[in-house]
């Protein structure tokens, strides 16, 4: 059965309190955590947004548990900077830390003041990067030269063994692209046939580490609630990947999800698996562990995330054991 994780999210929880969280998760019998690496919220709904690099810090130090971020390198952060905060935690922490180079989201980086470029330029972009951090994080001294520059860098503390560094992926064609090159793949819940033909994409093309699955869902005590928590607070994720890449601000978003009327609903619905009953989320998470995942990450997108721990603790997750 593939590992089940926790996905701490910073954009709806206070980083403080989050920290409780993982450490409740941990307690409640969660196998391992991870976490995106955003400015911003998708929505004043959510509220928050705390500096995940920090925290991962705090997180590891507090817990037992292997810990993944997605972040994306080459704007606000240069390549460099990535891989030298992955290398000290992983000194720090050997064998707990994997890390997803993205393309990234306008929403976290426009602040540079750069133009926002198209997916094509973004992803040479993340495969220079994805060249850069992978030498730097071996040792060598790197120099670069191409839509990023890098002089004479090296790291000089550095963990036993170079951390894992793998691909988000929300269409097949990146999964492929970055195959050869990333130690595995992670992406969200959709459709079966969508995730079966990510896995595939990536396992025909050379892929050969681990299949990552974030899974957004929403429980509460009554249907009814759990489809309120639902569109509150994920009400602004529904959108195709291009729209989420590209809009600017929390407010942008927000603005879409009010123009989708009485369409947003049904929209959630496709985007968060949402049920009152522990036992359909199981059921639910075992399907897609025979997609071939072999991690599972769970994020309520409600913000009373003890409640959820304690419910998924005890009446799911030894049914995934």
């Amino acid at each position: 059965m593939a590992v089940i994780g926790y996905h701490a999210s910073h954009e709806q929880i206070p980083p403080a309190r989050l920290l409780a969280n993982v450490v409740h998760a941990e307690q409640a019998g969660f196998a391992a955590a991870m976490c995106s690496d955003h400015l911003e919220p998708w929505s004043r709904a959510q509220g928050h947004s705390g500096f995940a690099w920090s925290w991962l810090g705090a997180a590891l130090a507090s817990t037992r548990l292997r810990f993944g971020v997605v972040t994306c390198p080459g704007y606000r952060y240069h390549p460099t900077t990535v891989a030298h905060a992955i290398a000290t935690l992983a000194a720090m922490f050997p064998g707990r830390l994997w890390t997803a180079l993205g393309s990234g989201e306008n929403l976290n980086e426009h602040v540079t003041g750069r133009p926002w470029p198209p997916k094509e330029t973004r992803q040479q972009v993340l495969a220079e990067c994805f060249a850069v951090i992978g030498d730097l994080l071996r040792g060598e001294t790197v120099n670069h030269d191409g839509a990023i520059t890098v002089d004479r860098a090296r790291l000089w503390d550095l963990p036993p063994q170079p951390p894992p560094l793998i691909v988000p992926a929300l269409t097949p064609e990146t999964a492929a692209r970055f195959a050869g090159v990333a130690d595995g793949f992670v992406t969200v819940n959709q459709p079966p046939e969508a995730l079966r033909t990510m896995v595939s994409a990536y396992r025909d093309n050379g892929g050969t580490g681990p299949a990552v699955l974030q899974v957004h869902l929403s429980w509460a005590p009554t249907h009814d609630e759990a489809v309120a928590i639902a569109e509150q607070q994920w009400g602004t994720n529904v959108f195709d990947s291009p729209t989420m890449a590209g809009l600017a601000t929390p407010e942008e978003f927000e603005r879409r999800a009010r123009e989708l009327g009485d369409e947003l609903g049904g929209a959630v619905a496709e985007s968060v698996v949402i049920s009152a009953e522990p036992d359909v989320h199981a059921e639910q998470l075992a399907r897609y562990a025979g997609l071939g995942f072999d991690e599972i990450y769970l994020h309520h997108v409600g913000r009373d995330q003890e409640r959820f721990i304690d419910v998924f603790g005890a009446q799911v997750l030894p049914r995934l054991r």
